[in-house]
């Protein structure tokens, strides 16, 4: 059976459409699910998922194993190895997935194949022991806004935010910090690209309506995070980060963290040396 790899149709109209950059993935994903097959094989331009990019860390080291959610973490947050919703979509039906470079030689036989690749899998499946820090990522298309001056009341961030969403553009990290004096400073994340965008729709439906004076802009950013399921039971962290980051002088802007990550927004000049150092601070050189 010979399927095309990145058309569907849309669901109101059936007109036939595409799924976007890496929207193959999804289909063999889609597919297997479908098909209740055992695995999906995906042969793409690397090998399996590295534990960095090797670009930036030429250590980083093939990963023979990773759980769908950190997967999931690791491709929204910059590793650009399978699209995110193939991976949502393999996780929601439990498919478990592979990826393999689809430059080997065509006569290596199947295991030895099988043994160059990444095996996406869920959670509990996973028979290799359960490490703290499975994965780096790191991503450059960022920009910090900031409103200095914002009154400390319900619904603030709202009116903010509001706007922006209206926009389609995606918000990253927030932070709104401890209001003095009935005010305080509002900064969040968007992508670089849409900077632009959302400096006008907030000079043209926010400031004035909120009162602020004045907004602050920050290109030259970058995020950094870690990623492991062997975060929820381990404890310092997120310590350990930050004291690897302040030894190499690097100064961290914002700070968001879940169960299983931990991202911080930093310099944009920074970003190399922080994934090279973080890297070997937790040992991911190892097997």
């Amino acid at each position: 059976m010979v399927v095309t790899g990145f058309q569907g149709v849309t669901e109101k109209s059936e007109a036939i459409s595409t799924l976007g950059r890496g929207g193959s993935d999804t289909s063999a994903v889609a597919l297997a699910a479908a098909l209740k097959a055992e695995e999906c094989l995906i042969y793409t331009d690397v090998d399996g998922v590295y534990t960095t990019d090797p670009r930036i860390e030429p250590e980083a080291r093939r990963l023979n194993e990773i759980t769908f959610e950190e997967m999931l973490e690791m491709s929204s947050l910059g590793s650009r190895v399978l699209q995110i919703r193939s991976v949502e979509f393999g996780g929601k039906y439990k498919v478990r997935t592979r990826v393999l470079s689809s430059l080997r030689d065509p006569k290596l036989g199947v295991q030895d194949e099988l043994s160059c690749s990444t095996l996406i899998t869920q959670e509990e499946d996973r028979k290799m022991e359960e490490a703290l820090i499975s994965g780096i990522a790191c991503n450059r298309d960022e920009a910090k806004i900031t409103i200095p001056g914002v009154p400390d009341t319900p619904g603030i961030a709202h009116k903010i935010l509001g706007p922006i969403a209206e926009a389609n553009i995606d918000v990253d990290m927030i932070i709104q910090n401890a209001g003095v004096n009935g005010l305080t400073d509002f900064s969040f994340t968007v992508p670089r690209s849409d900077l632009t965008r959302a400096i006008e729709r907030l000079e043209k439906k926010v400031i004035d309506e909120i009162g602020a004076k004045k907004l602050h802009t920050d290109k030259n950013i970058c995020k950094v995070s870690i990623i492991g399921i062997g975060m929820r039971s381990s404890v310092g962290v997120a310590s350990k980060m930050f004291e690897v980051l302040s030894k190499e002088g690097i100064n961290i802007k914002m700070i968001s963290t879940s169960e299983i990550k931990i991202s911080v927004v930093l310099e944009d000049k920074y970003m190399e040396l922080a994934v090279r150092t973080l890297h070997a601070a937790f040992g991911l050189r190892e097997a």
